[in-house]
């Protein structure tokens, strides 16, 4: 048996990855660390407030994969890592880092982890969470509103212009790459049983 398990969860901005994700790591405490595709947006030091809200977080190119590759590797090597910190408030990099140290599940989120195929390679298992459009733009909306202080006319010009056809051009395309695909997310009680009982397995092993 490996040392760790490593579990990619993708799908779409308000798909339910962070439900699924906080549900896995509610039924196994002390062996899951959690690692997120959003802490490693580029830092943007050089540009004002202004211009940094004009960036495309959607795309690729917004994350330092690179990094996260890297910290990865570590982790599934028994290494600690200072993860970035990523302040939604500012549209920038924290000062701070936190300290992340490997458990015997790794689960690592975002909604184009799968799209780099050097990140999937350290993966054991993918899971797509697939959720309908209208259903993800309403969660969006109320996550964005609610608790990042974003305005609703920011938060859908922001769905409009970057992140629908985003997801249309990467997130949706990288669904090919996942072993499993499930709707609805932490929602679907059917697969997470499921999902539970293989991390059981092989934690008893």
């Amino acid at each position: 048996m490996d040392n760790y398990l490593i579990i990619g969860i993708a799908g779409g901005s308000g798909s339910g990855k962070t439900t699924l994700t906080n549900q896995i790591a509610s039924q196994f405490t002390e062996e899951v660390t959690i690692i997120t595709h959003d802490n490693y947006y580029k830092a943007h030091d050089d540009m004002t407030y202004e211009e940094r809200c004009r960036l495309n977080y959607d795309h690729p190119n917004a994350f330092d994969t690179d990094l996260m590759i890297e910290h990865l590797a570590a982790l599934k090597n028994g290494q600690k890592i200072e993860c970035p910190v990523y302040d939604y408030t500012i549209h920038n990099r924290s000062k701070d880092t936190m300290t992340i140290v490997p458990n015997k599940v790794i689960i690592v989120e975002g909604i184009l982890i799968f799209e780099s195929r050097e990140l999937c390679d350290l993966m054991d298992i993918r899971i797509f969470v697939d959720t309908d459009a209208d259903v993800r733009i309403i969660r969006r909306i109320k996550r964005d509103v609610i608790e990042r202080a974003r305005s609703l006319e920011s938060v859908m010009n922001q769905y409009l212009d970057t992140v629908k056809p985003m997801h249309e051009q990467f997130v949706e395309p990288s669904k090919k790459n996942a072993n499993i695909i499930v709707p609805e997310g932490g929602h679907n009680e059917a697969a997470m049983k499921m999902i539970q009982n293989y991390i059981s397995t092989y934690l008893s092993k």
